[in-house]
């Protein structure tokens, strides 16, 4: 199905591409965290949200 260079190659890539992204992301940890600071409150109630959907859901059905 595959040769063996494309393996080799798709191995590699995802290899490089995941280095250049964890790097980035270190790189712009600090600003990121001054930038983005209410970001987790916003998140914590939009999966709130999303579970109090799921509980009404499930005790409308049953």
């Amino acid at each position: 199905m595959f040769s063996t260079g494309q393996i080799i190659f798709a191995v590699l890539f995802v290899i490089v591409f995941a280095a250049v992204i964890l790097s980035s992301y270190v790189k712009d940890k600090k600003l990121h965290s001054k930038n983005y600071k209410g970001v987790k409150w916003v998140g914590i109630f939009f999966m709130t949200f999303i579970i109090i959907l799921f509980c009404i859901k499930y005790f409308i059905k049953n």
